[in-house]
């Protein structure tokens, strides 16, 4: 298979799938997947992440779901990006060391950030997870009055389908995604920027804890959002993206807004 950064064939992309190339060149022109450039030579040329976006389309049409469903999840779909919120704010946040939090900590944080967000954001791109769908529905309503005043909000747990017209939408996590077994909550908007992303540590006695890191540093919430957006692909990636490509969040977070978020936060929990 070729590897040059001329990119794919559509033979190449064939032999690593197992999809015939004639199948391919369908699914390009019913559903407009895969997204081929042309070559100098007006060849199609297809990114490598494309062998992974089609062999999920074949998992999903494995789980069930129709041939334009499995499309719709993965064409926005980014697997070269990381696939970990938390991990990404530790690479833009190297200097903030994770903390074990409680679950009742996690909730104090996650609340302070949404607060927070309602007092200062005007128009926000909002996002969070929730590992699983109960958890979510217990905030449902109060995920329902933050997302009234923002751009764009959504939210992933192992929902059993997408619901995009939701408010927010709702984005199934699938079995392997490693933000099933994450908490986070991210607030994106020019005037205020937060996040929250931990990951939920293995407990021999049933006590929930996860290792996490928050932070008002916009750089970073913005890096946050990003893979939050990679994992819902389809029409929330795009308008999310377009959203953030707009968007000129301060690059740079200040004492303050940190302060302020922090002593929400105490609140909750003295």
């Amino acid at each position: 298979m070729a590897s040059n950064a001329a990119g794919l064939s559509i033979g190449d992309l064939a032999g690593a799938t197992g999809v015939a190339a004639g199948t391919l060149r369908m699914w390009e022109s019913r559903h407009g997947f895969p997204v081929a450039r042309r070559g100098a030579g007006g060849h199609r040329r297809y990114d490598v992440d494309d062998v992974a976006r089609v062999q999920r389309v074949l998992d999903e049409r494995r789980n069930g779901l129709s041939l334009a469903a499995a499309i719709e999840r993965v064409r926005e779909w980014a697997p070269s990006a990381p696939p970990s919120l938390f991990a990404v704010l530790r690479q833009h946040a190297p200097q903030l060391a994770a903390q074990r939090l409680p679950v009742r900590a996690m909730r104090a944080v996650s609340h302070a950030i949404e607060e927070e967000c309602v007092a200062r954001a005007a128009r926000p791109l909002l996002a969070a997870a929730f590992q699983h769908e109960t958890a979510y529905r217990r905030a449902e309503h109060r995920w329902r009055e933050l997302a009234r005043t923002a751009d764009l909000a959504f939210v992933l747990a192992d929902f059993a389908k997408r619901r995009k017209r939701a408010t927010p939408a709702e984005i199934p996590l699938g079995p392997q995604s490693p933000v099933r077994r994450e908490w986070s909550v991210v607030c994106v908007d020019p005037a205020y920027s937060a996040c929250l992303a931990g990951w939920e540590r293995p407990s021999d006695d049933g006590a929930r804890s996860f290792e996490a890191i928050w932070t008002t540093d916009p750089v970073a919430a913005v890096a946050a959002a990003r893979v939050a957006l990679a994992v819902a692909g389809g029409a929330v990636a795009r308008q999310g993206t377009e959203l953030l490509d707009a968007m000129s969040p301060r690059p740079a977070g200040d004492a303050a807004t940190t302060v302020a978020v922090a002593n929400r936060a105490i609140g909750y929990l003295v």
